[in-house]
């Protein structure tokens, strides 16, 4: 498969692979449905969910453990990644693609992302707002390394795979209908359940 940017090559190869072997922790899912519960206590019951970057899915385990009943989609790049997905068989869809090539007519009641839009090339951020915003019928939730003014960062030894920012300051940007419902942070030290020190959104279309 032809991509556009080496970060898409980077998590889609041998990187990609090892990455899912290093989330394979049950526990992990206990954290994520920590998270969630307080997103989806803003937003009540969600019908539709689809994830960018689902990776081995447990972002997407830890929403069918809160609301069993919701349709929950997956975008991954990584073929390995898929075939976990595909084993789960908890998923509707499962798109084994780069997200920057995601189209769809279809919205879903939220679409998000978690640790992902700090992998993506600078320079298709902009492209990466826009399916996330259209991918939306209502909230949209990002959960990333965040930083006031744009940085990278080495990430395990390697160059150009690593970028913080103002995710969410710049999506509401560019789209000036989002409104700002919560937001969050949840250290890594956190005694409980743990995220990778992420600083998370909840926004919605108005």
């Amino acid at each position: 498969m032809t991509y556009k940017t080496e970060q898409e090559q980077f998590w889609s190869g041998t990187f990609g692979d090892e990455y899912i072997g290093r989330n394979a922790d049950d526990f992990l899912v206990d954290c994520n449905a920590s998270l969630f519960a307080k997103v989806f206590a803003q937003t009540g019951s969600v019908d539709s969910v689809i994830e960018f970057g689902a990776n081995r899915g447990l972002n997407l385990q830890a929403i069918k453990r809160l609301l069993s009943k919701t349709d929950v989609s997956a975008v991954e790049i990584n073929q390995s990644a898929c075939k976990l997905l595909e084993q789960w068989g908890a998923c509707t869809e499962i798109f084994n693609q780069s997200a920057l090539t995601f189209e769809s007519a279809k919205q879903y009641d939220l679409s998000f992302v978690k640790g992902v839009l700090i992998h993506i090339n600078p320079d298709f951020l902009h492209q990466m707002y826009g399916i996330l915003y259209n991918s939306s019928k209502r909230w949209i939730f990002i959960s990333e390394y965040y930083n006031t003014a744009p940085v990278e960062v080495n990430y395990r030894g390697h160059e150009g795979r690593l970028f913080k920012r103002d995710f969410a300051g710049e999506l509401m940007d560019r789209y000036p209908t989002l409104k700002l419902v919560d937001y969050g942070f949840v250290w890594g030290r956190d005694t409980h359940f743990p995220q990778d020190d992420m600083t998370w959104f909840l926004l919605e279309k108005s």
